[in-house]
């Protein structure tokens, strides 16, 4: 039996083929890491799909152009036993200048919500992320593209993967709800806070004394907002490139959103690119009305607000976009 040759492999060949597998995994790669794309708006002034136009601003959809690579995010979490959204914060990504800002909006801000002013934290039990996105569009005047509705679980799990966070706790945190399972135990001043406690700190507002922030809803954004900044910092750091992947499963896990995997990835290379010194914090201004038991946003305050850093479109937003229960 005639002996088979075995045949000798040039190695310039071999080298010409991952060059092409390396180019094909490169434009793999590009195709899937992709901005938003934002949707079409229908005759109506409703978005066909993904990008929701509120009423507020749908009349000048078709007719103001939008500013390049920016776009509106609602981050909102789950963290109210009576099914609403205590936390919500829209996001702005200014990505062609290099800038991300980010506005609190307190939970008991008043809103329109199926024609009544109520709390803003409502519409997320009255009609889930949809109602509430469409609730933050028609208070502020200005599309809401896209939500990222985080599960709390998933907060403490990603606090816990980049090894958790330093920070200044403010005050002395001593609350517990067996109902809720919930116990905060936690001494003022610098500590390193795994999952659990930073729950702990960015869930409180008050002791089971009555003492706390004094402020309530108020101090408690204030809290929140250093901590989130903290967070970014370190999951910022190069260290955590290799983390990319658990990040990405707990992501996949605990959050709902209409992003795809290829916008999320270019959100955080654009995230990386940009640094923590270029994210911006602020919360709605406004007051505290006993009679109408609502947090009453200031309508100027707003408007300044939204043409500074969060109207994705060219020309100005005006008082007559906004929808601000007085």
């Amino acid at each position: 039996m005639a002996k088979r040759v075995k045949k000798k492999r040039h190695p310039g060949r071999v080298l010409l083929i991952l060059i092409f597998m390396a180019a094909g995994l490169v434009a793999a790669a590009k195709c899937l890491i992709r901005p938003p794309e934002l949707h079409p708006v229908d005759p109506d002034g409703s978005a066909s799909s993904g990008s929701v136009q509120t009423s507020a601003s749908a009349s000048m959809a078709d007719t103001s152009a939008r500013k390049p690579n920016f776009y509106t995010i609602l981050v909102s979490g789950e963290d109210d036993e009576n099914g609403g959204s205590d936390t919500n914060i829209l996001v702005a990504v200014d990505a062609e200048n290099g800038a991300i800002q980010c506005v609190s909006i307190p939970r008991d801000s008043g809103a329109y919500i199926k024609g009544k002013a109520r709390k803003i934290n409502y519409a997320y039990n009255a009609g889930g992320t949809e109602l509430l996105r469409q609730t933050v569009g028609d208070l502020l005047g200005i599309p809401v593209d896209f939500y990222v509705s985080v599960d709390l679980r998933g907060f403490v799990k990603l606090v816990d993967a980049v090894g958790g966070v330093d920070f200044e706790v403010p005050i002395n945190m001593n609350y517990d709800d067996p109902l809720q399972d919930l116990h905060i135990h936690l001494s003022k001043g610098m500590q390193h806070l795994d999952g659990k406690k930073a729950m702990g700190v960015v869930r409180f507002r008050h002791n089971n004394d009555g003492t706390g922030y004094g402020t309530e809803d108020l101090g408690r954004i204030g809290t929140q907002q250093a901590f989130l900044k903290a967070v970014a910092k370190q999951v910022l750091q190069p260290a955590n490139l290799a983390k990319i992947g658990t990040m990405a499963q707990i992501f996949q896990d605990y959050v709902d959103t209409d992003l795809s995997v290829g916008n999320l990835a270019w959100l955080g290379q654009e995230a990386f690119d940009i640094g923590t010194d270029n994210i911006g914090f602020s919360t709605l201004e406004g007051v505290w009305n006993d009679r109408r038991a609502l947090y009453l946003v200031d309508p100027e305050a707003a408007l300044t607000l939204v043409n500074e850093h969060f109207n994705p479109y060219v020309e100005p937003r005006t008082a007559a976009d906004l929808n601000i229960p007085t």
